[in-house]
């Protein structure tokens, strides 16, 4: 499975394609700017939200829940990414979110 920091995925600007799987909760309370929802919970029946025909860069709270998102659409056909650290990661490094 392909794999990014947080760092890393910063460095590749607001063009990134960013899919969130933490549930609505989770996201509503904070999350990186621009960033899609799509909770793991239902992730499976809304694969058609997902963005096509370029990278996406899947991230959660730390990692894990990505991952299993991440290997799921590799194995649809994506390009897909898991983003290692996900938003506590994000966070801690001082990189931008928006809360509420």
């Amino acid at each position: 499975m392909k794999s990014i920091s947080v760092k890393e995925l910063a460095a590749l600007g607001q063009d990134a394609a960013i899919v969130d799987v933490r549930e609505d909760d989770e996201f509503a309370e904070v999350r990186v700017p621009g960033t899609q929802s799509i909770p793991l919970s239902r992730f499976v029946q809304s694969l058609a939200e997902v963005p096509a025909g370029g990278t996406v860069y899947v991230m959660c709270a730390a990692g894990a829940r990505s991952a299993q998102a991440t290997a799921y659409l590799a194995d649809q056909g994506y390009d897909a990414v898991n983003v290692t650290g996900g938003i506590n990661e994000w966070q801690l490094d001082g990189l931008p979110v928006d809360r509420g």
